[in-house]
């Protein structure tokens, strides 16, 4: 029987999206079934009393270099945005209203990328909806079904499923109810998945 990976994460995360670049592979390796759960990280932050690392600087430093290192094990690229940390509300309302779309992939492509290749301030509103534009997305059917009172409230309920699950930073990922945090913990990911120790 094929295993759920849940994959809980914010866009304006770095360490989400070099997650998201290699989630889909690991999944498929693995024969799991990839479960994205977008939340805010903003609200696990408080619930949590947890923070970023860019408000400790010395940590801030030693993570951004962190980080460049995983996208050259990953092969991928990383741009850390001028304008981190972004107000990340209206995208992530956008990821969950994709959930179960056909286009779900595509939105959260111009998300990641938009943050993490091309800089973008998607806090911004016309910056957001060039961005889903120019993906070939609707922006402004976007943008009325991110503000409809049953996306926002199943946003609410994910972000508080996972502080009650004990997420307290992103990326986090479950198989079943054993969790495993960060982008750096993607071997142990695929170990559990494929029945392994951890």
């Amino acid at each position: 029987m094929s295993q759920t990976l849940e994959f809980f994460f914010d866009v304006g995360s770095p360490a989400s999206y070099l997650a998201w670049t290699q989630a889909p592979a690991l999944a498929a390796r693995t024969g799991a079934t990839l479960r994205y759960r977008p939340m805010l990280l903003g609200a696990v932050f408080k619930a949590t009393g947890n923070a970023s690392p860019a408000a400790v600087p010395a940590k801030g430093r030693y993570s951004r270099h962190d980080m460049q290192r995983f996208a050259r094990c990953y092969g991928v690229t990383l741009t850390m945005n001028p304008h981190f940390p972004v107000n990340t509300l209206m995208c992530m309302r956008l990821a969950t209203a994709a959930l179960g779309t056909d286009q779900h992939d595509t939105l959260l492509r111009a998300l990641f990328e938009g943050m993490w290749l091309q800089e973008r301030d998607l806090s911004d509103p016309e910056v957001l909806g060039r961005t889903l534009t120019e993906a070939g997305l609707d922006a402004a059917d976007w943008a009325a079904r991110a503000q409809t009172p049953a996306v926002k409230d199943a946003l609410k309920a994910t972000t508080g499923e996972a502080v009650a699950r004990g997420v307290f930073g992103a990326p986090t990922f479950f198989v079943g109810e054993e969790m495993f945090f960060g982008q750096d913990r993607l071997d142990f990911v695929e170990a559990a998945l494929s029945g392994e120790p951890v």
